[in-house]
């Protein structure tokens, strides 16, 4: 084979090597970056459900003192557990939050609930304080299982 010839696939190769050695480096960088990028990704949602978790045993220790009424209590525990553990809202006690949940659900709230006539705001008032009456020691109890609940 002549030394040209020789010389001329020599220099195509190395010029292959480096395109394939350019190309792998830039799926490395790709690969890494996204790695980095689902890292934090996964990082956030772990802080998100750490606070998430807080907020419920700070809304069930509200419940154990007094602080909050039962209605609301049930439907932000129910909200927060909708994301954190759904499967709770099945189970006994825990199946409480889904069931004060669902008689008082329809009832407005905030802007919506000041921009109602004010007459049908005390007929719905009643209704979710005999709601609250009928659960509060169901409410009570659920809100310290709850509390001391290991989430895994």
């Amino acid at each position: 084979m002549p030394r040209g010839l020789q010389l001329s696939f020599i220099v195509v190769g190395l010029v292959v090597i480096g395109i394939l050695l350019f190309y792998i480096w830039r799926q490395s960088r790709v690969l890494n970056e996204n790695r980095m990028r689902q890292k934090k990704a996964e990082e956030f949602q772990a802080k998100r459900r750490d606070e998430m978790i807080e907020s419920i045993r700070i809304i069930a220790l509200a419940v154990e003192e007094g602080q909050v009424e039962h209605s609301e209590a049930c439907l932000r525990l129910k909200g927060l557990l909708d994301y954190v553990a759904p499967e709770l809202l099945g189970q006994a006690p825990y199946r409480v939050f889904q069931e004060v949940h669902d008689k008082i659900q329809h009832m407005p709230t905030h802007r919506a609930r000041k921009a109602t006539d004010a007459k049908l705001v005390q007929k719905m008032d009643k209704e979710r304080f005999a709601v609250e009456r009928q659960h509060a020691e169901d409410v009570r109890k659920a809100a310290t299982a709850i509390r001391h609940y290991r989430f895994d």
